[in-house]
């Protein structure tokens, strides 16, 4: 429990910090990957930012070694309320009525998640075969880009609308949703015999999957998300992407590494209505969407457009 409260304090520092310092940083793109990092690391705030993310991966490897992944998710998206207190202080940022109903709807369900948990019937996961995982992530990584580039392409069209972020952060929360499987993968060989035999450890690890697909979406990851949270309120992506990943970790996280479903009806019953009213109130957001309300660049006057010769 300390180490998701720490590691939700560290990711919502984190978003905030980036978010202030892209705002000081020329447009990025993803297609521009050198001038993006560029900018990116000449900034102090961004790489403050970014620490404080890096300190939060680490806090979750403390706690998939204790707690099955449906429950670290809802505990991890929980840190939302801290998020959108930041976000309102430091960031200015104001949501809609809209999505506050969406988010409130979104915090509902993790509560009706967590009281769907127990602990004498959960299990904690400790193994996944190779080739499930790297097929679920495989299928994932595809349908975060292709949503990705699919958004990149409606927006580039001048007559139409911009779009809020909604579809940025669900594209974005599928890649973090592996990283989020590396993680665990990474955590279940950190057992008490690291400490005696740490290179057999390391090799155990460097011997799986794992590793790399943190470096993939690691990589991949920090590419849209920093384009996509420049150009979006974090208020709104950094929820649906967070969401977003949970409820993909928790789903299939629980199904590769064997963690099982509560055995009584009524948990059952409470698990699968809580991950489906989170999932409505995302589809909600996407469906009213607003364009983002940014600072723009305010038009000329006509006295100033205009040109005497």
């Amino acid at each position: 429990m300390a180490a998701a409260l720490l590691a939700n304090v560290l990711y919502s520092t984190g978003f905030v910090l980036e978010k202030r310092a892209l705002t000081k940083l020329p447009a990025l793109n993803v297609r521009r990957p050198a001038h993006l990092l560029r900018h990116l690391l000449a900034s102090p705030l961004w790489i403050g930012g970014s620490l404080a993310l890096a300190g939060g991966f680490a806090a979750q490897l403390i706690v998939y070694r204790t707690l099955p992944m449906a429950a670290a998710q809802a505990l991890f998206v929980s840190g939302l309320v801290l998020l959108l207190v930041l976000s309102n202080l430091f960031l200015g940022e104001r949501t809609s009525t809209r999505e506050r109903y969406a988010l409130a709807a979104v915090l509902l369900a993790l509560l009706m998640v967590v009281s769907s948990l127990s602990r004498q019937t959960d299990s904690v996961g400790q193994d996944a075969p190779y080739p499930l995982v790297l097929l679920l992530s495989a299928l994932s990584l595809a349908t975060g880009l292709a949503l990705y580039v699919a958004t990149e392409h409606r927006t580039a069209h001048r007559h139409r609308r911009p779009t809020a972020g909604v579809e940025y952060g669900v594209a974005v929360g599928f890649v973090y949703g592996v990283s989020s499987l590396a993680i665990k993968g990474v955590s279940a060989h950190l057992t008490t015999a690291t400490l005696e035999d740490p290179a057999g450890a390391a090799l155990t690890v460097l011997t799986s999957p794992y590793p790399y697909l943190l470096l993939i979406t690691g990589a991949t990851g920090l590419l849209l998300s920093q384009t996509a949270l420049q150009r979006c309120r974090a208020s709104l992506i950094v929820p649906v992407c967070t969401t977003t990943s949970c409820l993909y970790t928790a789903v299939a996280g629980t199904f590769a590494f064997g963690e099982s479903l509560p055995d009584d009806p009524l948990l059952l019953a409470l698990h699968l209505t809580g991950a489906t009213l989170a999932i409505t109130a995302l589809l909600t957001l996407t469906a009213h969407q607003k364009t983002p309300q940014t600072p723009t660049t305010p038009a000329p006057s006509p006295e100033l457009s205009h040109d005497p010769r």
